[in-house]
């Protein structure tokens, strides 16, 4: 496992050294009605979400509270393994994932704590933990990106089933490492179950996926022509864009609709840690994310569907209404272990 970087945000008022922030046994439940968080408090977030996309609206948040923060930033899958390991004696008051699964793991080992009901009701109950113990913070649609150049429009998939007829071999992209691809995949497994899964995927291998290491990679290449199309989130391509300006942009996004796995939205969310000794100040942390300033950065800034009321989505957007996505448990995207194994055995992962 990587030993991940611990990074300070501090508002522009802000300075002073690294705190120590002591470790400890606390089984009580957090509550952030006992306790007034104050303006200096330090809060540890173990963050699957990465330093680059979300340092803004952390040092927003600590310009705002004068609550600072320390990131102890990595691969979402890893800081769940790391907080599992730690247990009582993590440092972390707060896990901030880049998806669902890795919360639901988190969750699984009892180390999560329930959050306040007001907290809980910002959310539709489909976007954050059935126990009350995590939230989502923003929403991820999976995509068919698309070469208008290579296939029209009237030739796209309706399904990602259509994927596996043979008129699709050696022109989809794809990212096995990628963590929404595997919850893609989970998904798969939780919605049709593992023989039917596993037949997708083999049949998904026969038509000779091409492998690249990103999301954004594939994106690129279905840009270029490399390929015709490729499996990414939706956010890829508004990225692209706003870098590089929409003439310079050929592809577009194709959504598949009406509960296929193919349209799977998954979350990246928050859990506040049973052990943590700052508990105020963890639990205001999660309402900033989810408040307006929070929601329109999500939306605004990296094109994620906002989750709490209040917020305009990105216009370039389909909602989620008209797409339909699968409707799915998204704590049970936890077992990403099994489907690793799974992708091994079908080739499509190299262990």
């Amino acid at each position: 496992m990587k030993c991940p970087r611990i990074v300070r945000f501090a508002g522009l008022a802000m300075a002073g050294s690294l705190l120590v922030v002591a470790c400890g046994n606390d089984n009580a439940e957090p509550s952030a009605q006992t306790t007034k968080p104050t303006a200096g408090a330090t809060i540890t977030v173990y963050s699957g979400r990465s330093e680059k996309l979300i340092a803004p609206v952390l040092a927003d948040f600590t310009a705002k509270t004068g609550i600072e923060v320390d990131l102890r930033a990595g691969d979402s899958g890893e800081m769940a393994a790391l907080l599992v390991t730690e247990g009582d004696a993590s440092p972390a008051d707060l896990f901030f994932s880049q998806d669902a699964g890795a919360l639901g793991a988190v969750e699984s080992a009892e180390l999560l704590a329930t959050l306040p009901q007001e907290t809980l009701d910002m959310v539709d109950p489909a976007y954050r933990s059935q126990d009350g113990r995590w939230v989502a913070t923003s929403g991820r649609m999976r995509v068919l990106v698309y070469n208008p150049g290579l296939t029209s429009e009237a030739d796209l998939p309706a399904s990602v089933d259509d994927l596996l007829d043979a008129k699709w071999k050696g022109r989809i992209g794809f990212a096995p490492t990628n963590a929404s691809w595997q919850s893609f995949v989970t998904a798969l497994r939780v919605l049709r179950g593992e023989d039917a899964a596993r037949a997708w995927l083999e049949g998904f291998a026969a038509n000779d996926p091409i492998a690249y290491e990103k999301n954004g990679v594939v994106r690129d290449a279905v840009n270029s022509g490399e390929v015709a199309v490729g499996l990414v989130n939706h956010y890829y391509l508004y990225e692209k864009i706003l870098a590089e300006g929409q003439d310079a942009v050929k592809a577009k996004n194709h959504y598949f609709r009406n509960g296929d796995p193919g349209s799977l939205v998954n979350v990246a969310g928050v859990g506040i840690l049973r052990s943590s000794k700052n508990v105020a100040a963890a639990q205001a942390l999660v309402d900033y994310l989810l408040s307006k300033d929070g929601q329109t950065y999500f939306a605004e800034k990296i094109f994620e569907y906002p989750v709490a009321s209040g917020v305009a989505q990105y216009d370039e957007l389909p909602s989620l209404a008209d797409i339909a996505p699968p409707s799915i448990d998204l704590s049970d995207l936890s077992s990403i272990e099994a489907t690793q194994e799974l992708l091994s055995d079908v080739g499509l992962l190299t262990k």
